[in-house]
């Protein structure tokens, strides 16, 4: 599968780019205008992260249903990447509570688009608008155990608030288990080499309970003002 994002940025093609990166961003752009058009009036919304390869049954897909489901239960939207594992479970919890059920997906060579369970759906070309409308659209974040894209989606959501380009914005992680080791690495590394401040490791939650992270998103959420 050819992926936009890849010749966007791949600079090995000598003068070519000349011809096309000035094409490509009127394709970027029509990428934002369609997700700013389909989510405009989305209303009150979490972004829901975690591992495409949690199966079925497993701890922390029945995790994403719960909180998926106790999400929607308290009026708010789902919204996830839009694949399987953990963002198939949060969307199913969503639909099967009545709510409302929101996939962003991304084209990938490895994933084969938005899981059955997304009411609201779109697909992107570029990971940078994608998670643009993350950010824009939601008054929080849970995050669920997962790997590369998690810890990605999770650290510039960090920065957005640590930079105040966003401000309320309730960043919960579930799984102390999980967890833990990276915010020791986060305490012992980055805050003893003066790299961040006691203040940014305020920016997180950490819980076990699903009802106690979107009682969290909830209650920290009011005053988020999106980008």
């Amino acid at each position: 599968m050819q992926q936009s994002d890849r010749f966007l940025l791949d600079t090995q093609d000598g003068t070519h780019f000349t011809h096309t990166d000035p094409w490509r961003v009127l394709r970027i752009q029509s990428e934002f205008v369609e997700g700013f058009g389909t989510l405009s009036e989305l209303g009150p919304a979490v972004s829901v992260f975690g591992s495409a390869r949690s199966v079925p049954g497993s701890r922390w897909y029945k995790t994403a249903e719960q909180v998926g489901r106790l999400l929607s239960e308290a009026g708010l939207a789902v919204i996830t990447g839009g694949g399987p594992g953990s963002m198939e479970a949060a969307n199913k919890g969503a639909v099967e509570a009545k709510g409302v059920s929101v996939g962003l997906g991304i084209e990938l060579p490895f994933e084969t688009g938005l899981n059955d369970w997304v009411d609201l759906g779109i697909n992107f070309r570029y990971f940078f608008v994608r998670k643009t409308m993350f950010v824009k659209y939601a008054q929080g974040f849970i995050v669920l155990p997962g790997g590369f894209g998690t810890l990605d989606e999770l650290f510039e959501a960090m920065t957005l608030v640590q930079t105040q380009k966003v401000t309320s914005f309730p960043i919960v992680l579930i799984g102390t288990d999980f967890w833990s080791p990276l915010l020791e690495w986060v305490r012992g590394s980055l805050l003893e080499e003066g790299m961040i401040s006691e203040k940014d490791l305020k920016l997180l939650h950490l819980v076990d309970d699903p009802a106690e992270a979107v009682r969290l998103v909830v209650a920290d959420s009011a005053g988020h003002v999106s980008l």
